[in-house]
């Protein structure tokens, strides 16, 4: 086969384009008027008969209602047209800024500023829950052939940016079919983005919304226990006014275990604290790192010494210590004394629970993890999915029951290593295969406690660990929303985007072997921005 030359390839891709242009047109054309026909006498029928068949307070409250609407939707004309102006659903100002972010990619390149707002991009999950981009409807937005993806991928998986072994695997997820693969079931070091294993096997054991609780407990008499549950999003921090729901407190416990300390007559205990709930070794294989604290059931604030929320920091040695001296000294200015120096300890066996916060619900944690790449919370849902299925809370029981739990979900494990949950384990393997078959199953209809892990995928050039990529990247910024894996030689890159025909697709590509991250990251996200660019048939 001749090789297929630079200037060839752009005037294939300028050939689709237009192509794909041009049908958007004819579609919206077609079917504007009608669906807005359709849409109007539907809602004005609708409308009249509610009306009628309503009682009078009813209807005044709905006069009161319109008033305030027609109100509010005069500000929003003032605000909308202030904001700029708008351009297919986006706004031409957030098109121009997706543009001009700073090259700083990386999920080791965080500046811990605070995200970019997100732009109109299309949904996560458009092309199941509705049409995109002039789709007609779920799922009929045409679909594109291996050939077409294979003429717009080979010649990127060439680029001598990435390293020996490349992998690449593209799914169809309305029709759950593979359209595009090179060494697909190849088993490769998946760095970060093992995290959409970790999150799938918490989700399907634990339910989206569990949480992990932190309690406290009378441990004899005049003497309390302080229970770790696993959560390390546990704050000592005070809470943000104003935030919405925010992780458990160790402020609200302290409040609530001395409200019904003082309210039994006790004002003086002794203080332990239970770490039970894991086995095994607190420190990762990797030693002591700026990217994990050791992983205890107790700790808070994921034992961050600076001030930070998420990203590489330095931390503490003894998190559960730490938590317990910092109880200790909350009790003491709600009125409690609490005697000598916390220590060890185990709750007995029936405890008189006095007071329990809730971490935030799955959910919420897996969207985290993702986002931000969060090693402290891949590590403790991977002992929380240990826990529920009977197995040690220990790195290697995390890994055996990480495991079963994607068996039960029927996903191609074939070669798949787990030696931790958060991918900075360099024995961990999985396949391309994998990553997007996870993706796959998270998309599933049928299947909406695992939707986190699509809703917390990063949005290219606007949030976590995509924030500063795909820089100048008019088809992928805001477009693409992937999981990022990087570590020394290691690249990896797994999401879900819509082409251009408003198709959704499911995505991996991995890489090892490479010598400048910065350039096999680039490399990775022009596959992924020509996925979203192609109509590719």
């Amino acid at each position: 086969m001749p090789e297929t030359r630079t200037w060839q390839v752009r005037w294939q891709s300028a050939q689709r384009s237009a192509r794909v242009a041009a049908r958007r047109a004819q579609r919206s054309a077609r079917t504007a008027g009608r669906t807005a026909h359709r849409a109007a006498f539907a809602a004005s029928d609708a409308a009249r008969q509610a009306w009628r068949a309503a009682p009078r307070h009813t209807r005044q409250t709905w006069r009161l209602t319109a008033l305030s609407a027609a109100t509010g939707l005069a500000v929003a004309v003032v605000a909308v047209a202030a904001a700029g102006p708008w351009d297919s659903g986006q706004r031409t100002a957030e098109r121009a800024a997706a543009a001009g972010v700073p090259d700083t990619g990386g999920e080791h390149h965080d500046d811990g500023r605070a995200p970019r707002p997100v732009p109109s991009a299309p949904p996560v999950l458009a092309a199941l829950s509705g049409p995109a981009h002039g789709a007609a409807g779920p799922g009929t937005a045409p679909a594109p052939t291996g050939a077409g993806l294979a003429d717009a991928l080979a010649p990127l998986l060439a680029d001598p940016a990435l390293g020996p072994l490349r992998t690449a695997s593209v799914l169809d997820i309305a029709a759950g079919r593979q359209v595009f693969g090179a060494e697909q079931d190849e088993a490769a070091t998946p760095a970060s983005t093992v995290k959409l294993a970790t999150a799938v096997a918490a989700l399907s054991k634990l339910g989206a919304d569990h949480r992990i609780d932190t309690s406290v407990v009378m441990g004899g008499k005049d003497r309390i226990v302080l229970v770790g549950g696993g959560d390390p999003t546990l704050t000592a921090r005070a809470p943000v006014p104003g935030a919405g729901e925010q992780p458990a407190g160790l402020r609200a416990l302290a409040d609530d275990t001395a409200r019904v300390l003082k309210r039994r007559g006790i004002t003086k205990v002794g203080l332990g604290y239970d770490t039970s709930a894991y086995t095994g070794p607190v420190e990762h294989p990797i030693g002591p790192n700026e990217n994990l604290a050791p992983v205890t059931a107790l700790m808070t604030d994921e034992a961050r010494l600076d001030g930070s929320d998420h990203g590489p920091a330095p931390r503490a040695t003894d998190p559960a210590g730490d938590a317990a001296g910092v109880f200790a000294g909350l009790l003491r200015q709600r009125g409690i004394t609490v005697d000598g120096d916390s220590g060890e300890a185990t709750a007995p066996q029936r405890p008189d629970r006095i007071a329990t916060v809730h971490s935030l619900p799955l959910s919420a944690l897996v969207e985290r993890m993702l986002t931000n790449s969060d090693n402290d919370i891949a590590e403790a849902l991977a002992r929380q999915t240990a826990r529920a299925s009977g197995q040690p809370a220990s790195f290697d029981g995390a890994a055996t029951a990480v495991r079963d739990a994607l068996a039960a979900q029927h996903l191609p494990l074939a070669g798949a290593v787990f030696e931790d949950g958060s991918g900075l384990d360099r024995g961990d393997k999985v396949s391309a295969n994998l990553l997007s078959h996870l993706l796959l199953a998270a998309a599933a209809p049928d299947k909406p406690d695992l939707r986190p892990v699509v809703t917390g995928l990063p949005v290219a050039a606007f949030t976590g660990t995509l924030s500063g990529r795909y820089v100048g990247d008019t088809a992928g910024a805001g477009a693409v929303r992937a999981k990022t894996g990087t570590l020394t030689g290691v690249n990896t890159l797994a999401g879900t985007v819509v082409d251009a025909d408003g198709r959704l697709l499911a995505f991996a590509f991995m890489t090892t072997g490479t010598t400048d991250a910065q350039a096999a990251q680039k490399a990775l996200d022009r596959m992924a921005s020509t996925v979203a660019n192609c109509g590719c048939r």
